[in-house]
C-alpha cells in the first residue's frame, strides 16, 4: 500500500493541469468546462488504477504524459457527436440501422436553406394570412400521383394510425390475415389498427383470401376495406390474393372506402432496371384506392416521412383530425421533401441519377465493376503487403423493408489482413473517427461498391490503412 501512494503522489493535482500549455490549447478548442471534466475524470481514473495496482508511474513527467494523453482522448470522445456520418460498405441499400435513404444534393440543399433563416412554414405569402403546412408538397404530390388531396405525418406507421382513427374508430375494418404484416421495431398492424380505435376483423388465410372473404365480413358495422402491400416479405407458392381493383368494385358496391399501405412507396417502375416489379402509388391511385399511405425515405429517396394521398374529402378530414397535431412533421422534413418530389417531377429522365437510392439501385454492373477496380487499386496502394485484396462478384441487398428477397448483382472489393484478426480490423473501421461498416465473410473484409459515395471511395484507403495499423498495436497511421 506504501508503494502505491507514492506512486499516487506522482499524479498532477487538477488546479496544476489546468495551467499546463497542452491543456489551455485544448479550452481554447473545446471549451473550459468540457476540459476541465475530462482533466477530473482522467486523474479519477488514474488514481482508481494505481490503488487497484493496475497502473504504475516511476516519476512526476510519465504520470503527467499519461495523463494529459487521456484528457486529450477523453476531450475528443466527448466532443465527438453521438450522431455522424457512417461510410456504408454493407451493401444493403436501405439499412435502417444507418438511417435508410441518403438524400439528394437538393434535398440536404434545402434543409440547409430552410434551416439558417425564417420562412413561410404556415404563411401565405400571396395573401399574407396564415397558411398550412401542407401546401408546400400536396401539390407536388397531387401531381405525382394523380391523387385529389394529400398529406404529410413523421412515418407510414403514424399515416396508418392516423387514417385509421379519422375512418374508422369505433367500427370494424376488414383486413387480409395474409397481410397482417410486422414491421421493423415489433410494430404490427394489428397493434396499430387497435391504437387508431378501429375494431380488426380477419378475412381469409395466411396464404389465400378471396373476394368472397371480404364481402361476407361486411356489416353494418364495417368501415374500411383495408389492403397491406407486404413489401418486407414474400409469400410464393399456393397463393391467392384481393387486387385493389376488386376491392375498389367491392367497396363501391357497398359504399365502403378503400384504403392500402404501401408501406415502401415508389414512383418509378424499378422493373425497367431488372428489379422485381412493385405497384407504383400512381397505379395504386389510379385503380380507384380512396386512400394510400406509403413511406418518405425508402424506394422514394427522400426524409423520414409517412405520406397519404387520395380523395380529397378523406384528406381533409384527416387534416381536422386532433392526432394530425401529435404527427405533423417540421420545416425540416418538409423542405427535405419538397426539393426530393420536384426532382421526380421536373427531372423525370435523370431522376435514378440524382436520387442516390435510386442511383444504387439501378446501378450496372459494368459501373460497378469499374468503380470495384479503382477501389482496389487505391487499397493495395495504401496496404502494400499488410493485406491481400481482390475483386469479387456478389450480392447486394434492398433492405429497409422493401422488394423482399430480391438481390442485386454487385462488385465487391475484398480486404485479407496479414497476422491480424479480421474481427479486430472489423472492430476498428467500425470505431474510426469517420466510421465504416462493412461485413466480414470468409475471414475477409467485404466492402461492397454499390453503396460507396465518391468521396468515400477516395477516403477509404486511409481509413482501411488507420484500421489496420490499430488493430495490430500501430497507432494511429494514415489518419
Amino acid at each position: 500500500m506504501e508503494e502505491r501512494k507514492k506512486v499516487l503522489r506522482h499524479l498532477p493535482a487538477v488546479g496544476k493541469l489546468l495551467e499546463v500549455a497542452a491543456v489551455k490549447n485544448l479550452m481554447v478548442l473545446y471549451g473550459r468546462k468540457l476540459v476541465t471534466e475530462a482533466v477530473a475524470t482522467a486523474v479519477d481514473g488514474l488514481r482508481e488504477e494505481i490503488l487497484a495496482g493496475k497502473q504504475v508511474f516511476t516519476s512526476r513527467e510519465e504520470a503527467m504524459a499519461a495523463v494529459l494523453d487521456r484528457v486529450e482522448r477523453e476531450v475528443r470522445s466527448k466532443s465527438t457527436p453521438s450522431l455522424r456520418p457512417v461510410i456504408n460498405a454493407t451493401g444493403t441499400v436501405l439499412h435502417t440501422n444507418l438511417g435508410r435513404a441518403p438524400l439528394a444534393r437538393e434535398a440536404w440543399e434545402a434543409i440547409w436553406r430552410i434551416a439558417s433563416r425564417y420562412n413561410n412554414l404556415e404563411l401565405d405569402l400571396t395573401t399574407g394570412e396564415r397558411g398550412s403546412r401542407y401546401q408546400h408538397v400536396e401539390e407536388l404530390l397531387c401531381r405525382l400521383t394523380g391523387a385529389e388531396g394529400a398529406m404529410v405525418v413523421n412515418n407510414n406507421a403514424g399515416a396508418v394510425l392516423l387514417a385509421l382513427n379519422t375512418l374508422a374508430t369505433g367500427r370494424e375494418v376488414v383486413v387480409s390475415r395474409g397481410e397482417l404484416i410486422e414491421i421493423g421495431g415489433s410494430f404490427r398492424i394489428p397493434d396499430v389498427m387497435r391504437a387508431s380505435g378501429a375494431t380488426l376483423v380477419e378475412v381469409g388465410t395466411t396464404n389465400r383470401t378471396h373476394l368472397h372473404d371480404y364481402e361476407r365480413a361486411i356489416g353494418e358495422e364495417t368501415a374500411l376495406l383495408l389492403k397491406v402491400h407486404t413489401s418486407n416479405y414474400r409469400i410464393i407458392g399456393f397463393t391467392k390474393e384481393v387486387s385493389g381493383a376488386e376491392l375498389v368494385a367491392l367497396g363501391r358496391k357497398h359504399g365502403i372506402p378503400v384504403m392500402e399501405d404501401l408501406g415502401s412507396g415508389v414512383l418509378v417502375d424499378l422493373s425497367r432496371y431488372g428489379l422485381r416489379r412493385e405497384p407504383t402509388v400512381q397505379e395504386t391511385v389510379a385503380a380507384g384506392i380512396d386512400v394510400v399511405t406509403f413511406s418518405g425515405d425508402k424506394l422514394l429517396g427522400g426524409p423520414q416521412a409517412g405520406i397519404i394521398v387520395g380523395r380529397g374529402e378523406y384528406i381533409q378530414a384527416m387534416k381536422k383530425n386532433p392526432l394530425t397535431r401529435a404527427l405533423r412533421v417540421d420545416k425540416l422534413t418538409f423542405a427535405a421533401l419538397e426539393a426530393t418530389l420536384r426532382l421526380y417531377l421536373y427531372h423525370e429522365e435523370e431522376v435514378t441519377e440524382l436520387i442516390p437510392i435510386l442511383a444504387m439501385l439501378t446501378a450496372g454492373e459494368e459501373k460497378l465493376q469499374k468503380r470495384a477496380r479503382r477501389l482496389r487499386r487505391l487499397l493495395q496502394q495504401a496496404l502494400g503487403e499488410r493485406a491481400a485484396v481482390a475483386v469479387e462478384r456478389e450480392y447486394s441487398a434492398v433492405g429497409g423493408g422493401a422488394l423482399p428477397g430480391e438481390s442485386l448483382p454487385t462488385y465487391v472489393v475484398t480486404v485479407a489482413p496479414a497476422g491480424v484478426s479480421t474481427t479486430a480490423v472489423e472492430e476498428e473501421l467500425r470505431r474510426g473517427e469517420w466510421p465504416v461498416m462493412a461485413r466480414v465473410q470468409r475471414d475477409k473484409i467485404v466492402l461492397d461498391v454499390r453503396t460507396l459515395q465518391e468521396e468515400e471511395i477516395k477516403a477509404l484507403p486511409a481509413l482501411v490503412a488507420a484500421a489496420l495499423a490499430r488493430a495490430t498495436g500501430g497507432g494511429e497511421e494514415n489518419e
